[in-house]
């Protein structure tokens, strides 16, 4: 059993909502009942008052969470292989597959990178999400790290939050940028899509940087680092700015083929049905021993299929 101290403030976004709904977003590693048992339980102060599930919250409240970890017996242990590129006893770095969620929700109630951590590891219980500090959607690829004690995992969350984790990932997008840049723009909830994240005015501050790693006639691959962690942060931004991602059937809009491509070409495109989005490379200091450490990961087959394609259509057409 291990307490963790976290604290947040009231966004504009969930101003109006009831304490147990604006917790599920401010902490979402917690799921929404250990949140409620922890406000029943007194672990929950707003603006240093304890409140209850239902009372509503205004922005610019602080809240303060004082969560208790215990074991988590919703989640059950699965064998499922995991590909793990490192591991001590304080953490441990996968390179997720497509179509691997990270951890049960609506419509995978199973299958997920959790149950296969519970299942390599059943200590993991008592960490929230088996360990989980950081998520990538179900058909995103590459390296995350998952914490393998209290300790690594308080302080991993604290590093995710002082964005002292470097992530970086390949991003095949539809469009030809003129050069690198960032976008700078808030991600909340889309007004009328619920299940969809959008640029809207009040949501959470959201920071991606790119640049050019190579070019293709109407597609670019794009090297991609995240200041902050928001859900579909680089789906929504990239499609914010007009170069959507290869493959995103949320996000992406109309398939879009180079003209006179050919049928190979063609046929690469259409067949690669989930976003275009590799976490490559991932870096951060040991929770424990502070020594600076950095993983890679290689580019998928399906991947690097298509962006093979995509160079001899260039060659083609040069």
């Amino acid at each position: 059993m291990e307490e963790i101290q976290h604290q947040g403030v009231i966004d504009e976004e969930l101003s109006g909502l009831r304490l147990d709904q604006a917790l599920a977003r401010l902490f979402s590693d917690y799921s929404r009942s250990r949140l409620q048992t922890w406000v029943k339980a007194g672990r929950v102060q707003v603006d240093g008052e304890v409140r209850k599930p239902r009372d509503k919250v205004w922005a610019g409240e602080e809240v303060r969470l004082q969560a208790l970890l215990e074991a988590d017996q919703s989640c059950e242990p699965e064998d499922i292989p995991l590909d793990i590129v490192y591991e001590d006893e304080h953490l441990l770095v996968v390179d997720k597959p497509a179509g691997l969620v990270a951890h049960p929700a609506a419509g995978n109630w199973s299958g997920t990178l959790q149950n296969a951590l519970l299942f390599h590891d059943p200590q993991a219980a008592g960490l929230p999400r088996a360990g989980i500090v950081h998520r990538l959607d179900k058909d995103t690829t590459g390296l995350m790290v998952v914490a393998r004690s209290p300790m690594a995992h308080k302080r991993l969350v604290e590093a995710l939050q002082a964005r002292e984790i470097k992530r970086e990932y390949l991003a095949l997008v539809v469009g030809s940028p003129t050069a690198g840049g960032s976008v700078d723009a808030p991600i909340g909830r889309h007004p009328s899509k619920r299940v969809c994240m959008a640029v809207v005015h009040g949501g959470k501050p959201a920071r991606t940087h790119y640049r050019i790693n190579e070019r293709f006639r109407i597609h670019t691959l794009l090297d991609v680092e995240l200041e902050s962690g928001r859900t579909h942060q680089i789906r929504v931004h990239m499609a914010h700015i007009h170069y959507p991602l290869v493959g995103d059937a949320v996000y992406g809009g109309r398939l879009k083929l180079p003209r006179g491509a050919s049928e190979a070409t063609i046929g690469a495109l259409q067949s690669f049905t989930r976003q275009a989005l590799h976490a490559r490379r991932l870096s951060l200091r040991h929770p424990v021993t502070e020594e600076p450490m950095t993983w890679e990961s290689p580019i998928p087959d399906d991947l690097a299929g298509l962006v093979d394609q995509l160079r001899v259509d260039r060659a083609d057409h040069g």
